[in-house]
């Protein structure tokens, strides 16, 4: 089990916050669908490290990745709205190239609003991290199986939404 490095607890947890709350708010988000949601999520997370410690923990990327997780799905669980289609806050970042085409954004925004949350964190996990099926799996303890099951279905969903055929 790692530990600590000596160092001052609060400083390092200033730096696992820099390095890592980007992304796992952009996963949280995605997996809400709720920029507010997301954001007390991240919140909720780092406080709840910030009083037990870190201190046994084998990896803290890991640890915080699955505790985001976990606290989506529970506050999709209480709320059992994992359809958010109105919120505020958008899923996808604009890019900033002569090809943005914000329309295409907010239609894909628009598709992946109406996959279940656990189709959209596949998505996101595999599309936008480069996850592969593996670590997906090992993230979420469901099979490979399951979860390429998730991405295809969230696939045809997206193709259908958009109106593309089959091959």
């Amino acid at each position: 089990m790692s530990r600590t490095s000596g160092g001052n607890h609060q400083e390092d947890l200033g730096h696992l916050y820099d390095r890592l709350a980007s992304s796992l708010f952009r996963y949280a988000l995605m997996l809400l669908a709720d920029y507010h949601e997301a954001e007390d999520v991240i919140q909720q997370v780092f406080a709840t490290l910030a009083k037990r410690g870190m201190s046994g923990l084998d990896s803290r990327d890991h640890y915080l990745r699955v505790a985001v997780r976990n606290a989506c799905f529970t506050r999709l669980g209480r709320s059992r709205s994992s359809l958010v289609s109105d919120s505020d806050g958008q899923l996808l970042e604009s890019v900033a190239a002569a090809e943005d085409r914000p329309e295409i954004r907010l239609s894909i925004e628009k598709g992946l609003r109406n996959l279940p949350a656990d189709q959209r964190e596949v998505v996101h996990l595999k599309v936008f991290e480069g996850r592969s099926f593996q670590e997906i799996a090992d993230l979420s303890g469901e099979s490979v199986n399951t979860i390429t099951s998730r991405y295809r279905y969230a696939m045809d969903k997206l193709k259908a939404t958009f109106g593309v055929r089959r091959t």
